[in-house]
């Protein structure tokens, strides 16, 4: 039996991975420098050297900024042949340590585009970013992750691409989570409220389920720069052109948006979605 160790396995994502891993084909072994209560069929590790001395696969569900430093830490202590995989929400700069790792061991640089809630890792995204071997490397991730949806690109393009996908969205939904959480009458808002409010409260609410050390690390990265300063030039562009009433500027704002969405998506099945949305969770 192959075996296992999770370094952060206390954490939300490392309580995840010690679970799907521990219904499969390995010995599972935690370790955290917080707790030892990993749950059942995972054994404790009481010492980080302790915990990869023997393991043939060692899974890093650590904070993004201590990622480099430990994988310096552990990489010269691990038997040859061992796949060390990490998962951090930031690339460049973990790239930089796996690439620097003795040739005995394998790395493989994932990003799982999901949270600790989902039940089966069936057709969710996994984004796998190339280190020395990139075939090899994606082979390696179809095989732990079967049944999940690869896309493999560079560690810059990643970073460029997250700060979309997760630093303009945790940024957009973190403000607004904190204006509504002032709301001393937010039972009367939520009665007055419909289809749009409801949608971005619960995506806001959700987001807020996470750690603030992990919402931090997400807006912190550097590539996120671009995009907010656009989000917070145009935020200021559109209120002035409205208080000037400027209704033709803001007019073809939007159109110009409207026609560029349109090329690659139907905005009316769209609407559709959101409907179909709100109804199932209000159910």
């Amino acid at each position: 039996m192959k075996k296992l160790t999770v370094i952060g396995a206390g954490g939300q994502m490392g309580r995840w991975f010690t679970k799907y891993f521990a219904g499969s084909d390995f010995e599972v072994t935690g370790y955290d420098t917080e707790t030892n209560s990993f749950g059942k069929d995972i054994l404790v590790s009481e010492s980080l050297v302790g915990a990869i001395l023997k393991a043939d696969y060692v899974v890093l569900c650590t904070p993004t900024r201590r990622t480099p430093e430990i994988i310096r830490l552990i990489a010269k202590e691990m038997k040859k042949g061992t796949y060390l995989i990490e998962i951090s929400s930031e690339k460049s700069k973990v790239v930089s340590s796996l690439s620097k790792m003795p040739d005995k061991i394998n790395p493989i640089c994932i990003h799982p585009m999901f949270g600790p809630g989902i039940k089966t890792i069936k057709n969710q995204n996994i984004i796998s970013v190339p280190i020395k071997d990139a075939k090899k490397e994606l082979t390696v991730a179809k095989t732990l992750f079967e049944g999940a949806n690869f896309v493999t690109i560079d560690a810059i393009e990643h970073d460029k691409k997250i700060a979309v996908i997760l630093g303009l969205t945790h940024l957009m939904n973190l403000v607004f989570a904190n204006i509504i959480s002032k709301d001393e009458k937010m039972l009367l808002t939520e009665k007055m409220s419909g289809t749009t409010f409801r949608v971005q409260k619960t995506l806001a609410e959700s987001i807020m389920t996470e750690t603030p050390e992990l919402i931090e690390t997400i807006i912190a990265n550097p590539e996120i720069r671009r995009v907010a300063e656009e989000l917070w030039k145009d935020i200021g562009r559109l209120l002035t052109s409205v208080q000037e009433s400027k209704t033709e500027e803001v007019i073809e704002y939007i159109k110009n948006c409207q026609e560029r969405l349109s090329k690659h998506t139907d905005l009316d099945e769209s609407y559709k979605k959101l409907s179909k949305m709100v109804k199932s969770v209000e159910k």
